[in-house]
């Protein structure tokens, strides 16, 4: 099996050159990557030569622009990259035959309510970010490709920057925090991704019906107030020097920090069918962010 891996460096991306190696030859690009192949996502139509050049099994879309708040000011360059590249490269993968594998977000809601979302459950983003990967979803869809669409929210590596990163940094600087108490989600290491990908493009290749959007985060739930306060619990126990006391974390509402772009405050998502049609389990959002951790502090 040939692989096309897109956006090999970002946190996703990272995990997935380890994840997508025991499944074929790779053939993994960056926007950046040097040589004739384009993978600059800012330029949509140079994508179609590469996978025409390639003529890969299957495609893993891994780039977006995922600067929420940039995105407000710059939707052209968000819709070029997050609908309009997807758009080609499903195009191409109907064309030719592959897979289509690609990442979606929670933000294709509207983030109200308190219950998971299921799929099928009607989408109304509320940013420039969500409306174009919502169009990227549907370009997908209407290009009769073979695909896997995962969506999911809050995620982490230990490579690069991530949240955990900024509180541990700031829980080292500063005596008190405030962070955001009534945003919901589940954190979800791009390891947990990678992996789960993987499984997913075994099945699909033997077991075509498998094609669809799926939901795909970790297990549980938590705020950003928790999920910081896990993060400082965590470096405290494992004998971090912290300034911040305990109970010196402020938990305050979203509109304690004003953004240009609005977010939604349920970033819940109902992963029943994953785990139904794939047969995982997945882990408590603790277990993967404790890993990431110890692997970022050393311990």
């Amino acid at each position: 099996m040939k692989i096309l891996l897109l956006g090999k460096n970002g946190q996703v991306g990272w995990e997935l050159q380890r994840a997508l190696a025991t499944l074929g030859e790779v053939v993994a690009l960056d926007f950046d990557s040097p040589g004739p192949l384009s993978a600059d996502f800012s330029k949509p139509q140079g994508l179609a030569a590469t996978v025409r050049a390639v003529a890969p099994d299957v495609i893993v879309n891994a780039a977006a622009h995922t600067a929420v708040d940039k995105a407000e000011s710059e939707p052209d360059l968000a819709r070029a990259i997050n609908a309009e590249a997807p758009a080609v490269l499903a195009r191409e993968a109907a064309a030719c035959g592959a897979w289509l594998l690609h990442y979606s977000t929670d933000y294709v809601f509207d983030g109200s309510g308190d219950a998971p979302r299921g799929e099928d459950a009607p989408t109304g983003p509320l940013n420039v970010y969500g409306l174009t990967k919502l169009e990227g979803e549907q370009a997908i869809r209407a290009s009769g490709c073979r695909h896997l669409l995962l969506r999911t929210s809050w995620v982490y590596g230990a490579r690069g920057g991530n949240f955990a990163r900024t509180m541990l940094k700031l829980a080292q600087e500063r005596e008190q925090l405030r962070v955001i108490d009534d945003q919901i989600g589940a954190p979800t290491g791009a390891d947990l991704l990678a992996d789960l990908s993987a499984h997913m493009l075994r099945t699909a290749r033997s077991d075509a019906s498998v094609a669809g959007t799926y939901h795909a985060v970790a297990a549980g739930q938590t705020s950003w107030h928790g999920y910081a306060s896990h993060v400082i619990d965590f470096a405290r126990a494992a004998g971090v020097a912290v300034k911040v006391a305990l109970g010196a974390i402020e938990a305050v509402p979203t509109s304690a920090f004003p953004t240009p772009a609005k977010r939604p405050l349920n970033s819940r998502l109902d992963t029943s069918r994953l785990r139904s049609r794939f047969g995982v389990v997945l882990p408590d959002w603790r277990h993967g962010v404790d890993r990431m951790l110890t692997e970022v502090l050393g311990r």
